[in-house]
């Protein structure tokens, strides 16, 4: 299993993507919500965890 210092970079890739095509118009807000929701579950994140970032 990955320690948590793995899975919160892990995680920010993955949002970082996300931010890129949420930038040039890709995806949605809500669409972009929804992967955060996702990635944070995935990656074992607490939905309030100040390491989760905001568009």
């Amino acid at each position: 299993m990955m320690d948590f210092a793995d899975r919160l970079a892990a995680y920010q890739a993955a949002m970082s993507l996300a931010r890129d095509m949420l930038r040039q118009g890709i995806i949605t807000e809500r669409e972009y919500a929804e992967i955060d929701t996702i990635m944070t579950k995935k990656y074992g994140l607490s939905l309030g965890s100040i390491f989760r970032t905001i568009a």
